[in-house]
């Protein structure tokens, strides 16, 4: 019976290792904008996809999202063991082998390419064309400091991929909601890369704060998320969504500006709640908004 126990908790302990490393409690802020992308594709098409669809796309994305933030972890394991920062995570920590997380990166992508097969043809051959974007991020920060900016090209794939899942073509409109999603994430990796910039100056390695300074990476990412609340709203009139959708905007630019007051060029304490709770908050309520904006 003790021995049952102790598998169940190894099992447990190993299940929240790779957890814990692909951060797949994140995944809150990429899928409510490939699920978006799926709303607002039905909404254009006027038919409104199966289950399978659904089920597809949310398999294609936890695929995608492991495989990246799996091959991101290996990329940057010898930075991380070096970071006081991130010296735990699971790699440098020793909890996790390299070789394991490279069979975990190929079942994900494995997961991801078998995933888009069964959406539509046109899903399947831009594939690999989707995972050369969310893995090239992984190698931005070595040599310049808008790293920031392809990490938010790597999440805004996932909005494009969801209007791909139900037309099977690319259209202009995805790709506006695609540009929001990089000025959003772009802004709030901006702030998130305030805690490493004496790590990064001693490295060699680039980011906005890093490579200018504090006060003007801060105006950055104020910019950006700006751009953000103006392009995402722009998509009222480009897919002719009701009025409930620019009110859902205009709850999260709320959010935003409630974001940029928990932190400030000098005091950066509540970073983790700007970053991990609010950008959550704004994901989920960007879902909620898309949905009235098409339902309603």
């Amino acid at each position: 019976m003790s021995a049952t126990v102790e598998s169940i908790r190894g099992l447990r302990d190993r299940v929240l290792v790779f957890g814990h490393m692909i951060r797949f409690s994140h995944s809150v802020f990429a899928l409510p904008f490939a699920l978006s992308g799926v709303l607002f594709a039905a909404h254009r098409t006027g038919s409104f996809p199966p289950a399978k669809t659904w089920i597809w796309v949310v398999l294609a994305m936890v695929g995608a999202r492991s495989a990246a933030m799996t091959f991101n972890r290996i990329a940057d394991r010898h930075q991380d063991a070096r970071n006081p920062r991130t010296q735990s995570r699971a790699l440098p920590g020793g909890a996790m082998s390299v070789r394991t997380a490279w069979v975990f990166t190929l079942l994900s992508v494995t997961l991801f390419i078998v995933a888009t097969s069964q959406i539509n043809r046109t899903a399947f051959l831009l594939a690999p064309v989707a995972l050369a974007i969310v893995f090239f991020y992984s190698f931005t920060k070595r040599f310049t400091w808008a790293s920031h900016f392809f990490l938010g090209l790597a999440l805004a794939v996932a909005p494009v991929g969801g209007w791909v899942a139900v037309t099977g073509r690319l259209d202009a409109a995805p790709f506006v909601l695609a540009a929001g999603v990089l000025a959003w994430v772009a802004g709030f990796d901006i702030c998130y890369a305030l805690q490493d910039v004496e790590f990064d100056q001693s490295q060699g390695l680039f980011s906005l704060p890093a490579s200018f300074n504090v006060e003007t990476a801060f105006t950055a990412a104020r910019v950006c998320h700006g751009l953000a609340v103006l392009i995402l709203g722009s998509l009222v009139f480009w897919l002719d969504l009701s009025p409930w959708y620019l009110a859902g905007i205009a709850l999260i630019a709320g959010v935003l500006v409630y974001e940029h007051r928990l932190i400030s060029p000098h005091d950066w304490r509540n970073l983790n709640r700007a970053f991990f709770d609010m950008n959550a908050v704004i994901s989920v309520i960007f879902l909620g908004a898309s949905a009235l904006g098409v339902f309603l």
